[in-house]
């Protein structure tokens, strides 16, 4: 929890109680879902509520100011019952959460910057799998930003709701390339992850090409492509044998990519192993890790959300606990990050004022952050004169305290 909390305690209240009943958005099905809230400080949250009307849930917000707020992803005969297994699973919808945390090659404290890049995941997820692939319907499909480092694609189709955990996982492995064999894919069409492979390659090759060049930006791409190879490790599909790769590894594989004969050779017959062995194996593994959506590489938490069919979920229209920024809902056409009306989070989700100031102190480095086109760069021990939504996004974050 926040330095300082008991502020945005009051801030958040203040906010909750601006929502008239008619203005908040409830999911469907309301009766059926759990309810989750965490309390501010360090009070354990409170689970297994449940509401009949849109009238309870709003007069228990107003009552219990909760820093976040969360519901079911499932729909249950009976969400007040306590223990799980007492519930009575009906179903549950099908939800994407891709979260930018731990994204290959991007710093955390670089806000714009990862949440530019994990929306551009979320959009080539929607656009590239779940329409053209699973033929997953727009009707079916809501679409929220998380309130901090991600976005949401809740699926709704009645023909889904019963998947099992089984079921789920199998849609998770297809998206991130688990089981893909890069080799096969390549004799197909160029088609689906034929085409995403062969678009991997020519990418994989820039990027080593890149770390051979010996300019400012190899480093950089070297510390991405490493991500990338830890990322895959977690993987069921990933050789075993590579747990000891090495940005030395990497190195040498950029090197020997330089090659024109052995890229030849490799672009005629792709099943030689024009590196040798082990570096051709981390080079198909760059492929993979180039071609699939980031569901998962920020920890457990995004994979799980879509397996568990008990999960629950940020509730549209609350504040994060840790950015003070709203979860809010937008038309899934509007992730496209290169339409004219794209969503931008650090505009449309920003609920306090611009024009109130507060005095901070950076408490790390590194930082940048943006919040209605104020930005604020700098390092731990420097002072800022910024707005309260920025105070409020920097200090919940733990980057700064109001001094």
């Amino acid at each position: 929890m926040a330095e300082g909390w008991s502020h945005f305690a009051v801030r958040f209240s203040d906010y909750y109680n601006s929502l008239s009943e008619k203005n908040i958005w409830i999911p469907p099905r309301l009766k059926n879902r759990e309810w989750m809230f965490v309390p501010w400080g360090d009070r354990i949250p409170k689970r297994h509520r449940s509401f009949r009307t849109k009238s309870e849930l709003h007069d228990y917000i107003m009552k219990e100011n909760p820093n976040s707020c969360f519901h079911s992803t499932a729909y249950y005969q009976d969400a007040s019952e306590r223990k799980m297994s007492d519930k009575g699973w009906l179903g549950a919808d099908l939800i994407f959460d891709l979260d930018g945390d731990h994204l290959p090659g991007i710093n955390t404290t670089d806000f714009p910057s990862l949440l530019s890049t994990i929306q551009d995941q979320a959009w080539k997820l929607w656009s590239e799998f779940l329409e053209p692939e699973f033929g997953f319907k727009e009707k079916y499909v809501q679409t929220s930003f998380s309130g901090h480092r991600g976005f949401h694609i809740h699926v709704r189709d009645p023909n889904l709701l019963h998947l099992d955990s089984n079921a789920r996982r199998e849609i998770v492995n297809y998206i991130r390339g688990e089981g893909i064999d890069t080799n096969l894919s390549l004799l197909g069409p160029d088609l689906s992850w034929g085409k995403r492979v062969r678009s991997g390659i020519n990418s994989t090759f820039d990027k080593l090409s890149i770390i051979n060049s010996g300019t400012d930006e190899s480093e950089i791409e070297l510390n991405r492509l490493y991500d990338i190879i830890k990322i895959q490790s977690k993987k069921q599909n990933f050789n075993k044998n590579q747990n000891s790769i090495t940005k030395t590894k990497l190195r040498e594989l950029a090197k020997l990519s330089s090659d024109d004969k052995r890229v030849s050779r490799l672009m005629e017959d792709n099943t030689l192993t024009v590196f040798g062995e082990s570096l051709t194996q981390i080079f198909w593994d760059l492929v993979r890790g180039d071609s699939s959506i980031v569901l998962n590489t920020a920890g457990e938490t995004d994979e799980a959300v879509t397996v568990d069919t008990k999960r629950v979920i940020r509730w549209i229209g609350s504040l994060h606990g840790k950015s003070g920024l709203k979860v809010t809902e937008f038309p899934i056409n509007r992730l496209d990050p290169n339409s004219n009306n794209h969503f931008n989070a650090l505009n449309e989700a920003v609920v306090f004022s611009s024009q109130k100031k507060k005095n901070i102190e950076l408490t790390q480095n590194n930082i940048l952050a943006e919040i209605k086109e104020n930005t604020v760069e700098g390092n731990k021990g420097d002072n800022r004169l910024v707005s309260e939504a920025m105070a409020t996004f920097l200090c919940l974050k733990g980057w700064a305290k109001i001094i």
